[in-house]
Formats: C-alpha cells, structure tokens, sequence
C-alpha cells in the first residue's frame, strides 16, 4: 500500500502487465499503418510514459507530438475539457492516433475529435492503455484498448492524483 496526500491506494496492475499490453497495442497499430506515416498524438500530462513505451514497441515509420488537454481536479472528473497546449503543424490528410494513459468519460477524446477533424486528417483513430467501460459516455469507438478497468481511481505510469504519482512503474487502485 502506498500514501498519497490524504489517500492510500492498493497495488493494481503490475509494470510487466502494462509492458505486455503496450507491446499489443503497438503491433496492432503497426499492422493497421504499415504503409502509412502516422503521426501519433500523446494527451499530456498522463500519456508521457505510454507514448515513451509505445515508441519503444511500434517499428514503422512515424512522427510523434503532443497536446495538453485538462478534465480533472483531484480525483474526480470536471465534464469539462479545456485545451492547454495544441498542435500547430498541418495535419491535413494525415493519419493521427491519439494514444491515452486512460479513457474514463470520454469527453477528452470529443473535443480531441473535433481538434483533428477540423485540421482534415485521412485517419482519426483512439488507443488508450486503461479503458473505463462502465465511465464511458461517448459514441466514439476506441480503436485499441489495452487494459480494461472498472471505475476506480488509479494512480502511476503516468496517471496522477492532484500532481503525484506519476512516476510510479506499476499501477494502484485507491483503497475502499
């Protein structure tokens, strides 16, 4: 069990277990973009250790950027997405991947949707390593999922809660 501020979180999801599931996802993307250039899009700050991991996994040719987009505040969910940092290159007829730490709501990759749809890209597709089935919200389809979880707080490989976490190489789950 690990302290965080005021909350304490229980091991979740183990570094070998999250290795395993970002090495499938980059062969899946790899398979679905071998003759193409994707460029593939990391939602700062909790996709850092997935893109990094990722990049390390997927072999083909491809460019890599980042956006910063902001829904949380603690542990909970605001239902509003406000876009901090953007992507400035042109982006039209380009095959975009966003890749996430995590999909809860959904409301990130709306507005992420809308982003890429007005730069006119070929392709928009979604790949998160956690996916929240039971928080989901939205029509979009997630193209690749790595982990499926249920509705519970994590914290580590990325994921943070109020600024700590972060650095964590494994997964854990706030405790009931």
């Amino acid at each position: 069990m690990i302290q965080l501020h005021d909350k304490q979180f229980v091991p979740f999801i183990s570094a070998q277990e999250i290795e395993f599931a970002i090495a499938q996802i980059a062969r899946m993307v790899e398979d679905d973009f071998a003759a193409d250039t994707p460029i593939f899009v990391g939602v700062l700050n909790g996709s850092f250790m997935v893109v990094s991991d990722f990049m390390k996994h997927y072999k083909g040719t491809c460019e890599v950027s980042f956006v910063k987009m902001a829904s949380y505040e603690g542990t909970t969910s605001t239902n509003e997405v406000r876009q901090l940092i953007g992507l400035d290159q042109d982006l039209t007829g380009r095959s975009v991947v966003i890749i996430e730490d995590i999909v809860d709501t959904g409301n990130t990759l709306v507005e992420l949707k809308a982003m890429f749809k007005a730069k006119n890209v070929k392709h928009f597709k979604i790949a998160t390593l956690f996916f929240k089935p039971e928080a989901y919200k939205q029509d979009l389809k997630i193209d690749y999922v790595g982990i499926r979880i249920p509705n519970k707080f994590i914290v580590g490989f990325g994921l943070d809660y109020d600024g700590i976490g972060r650095n964590l190489p494994e997964v854990y789950q706030l405790k009931d």
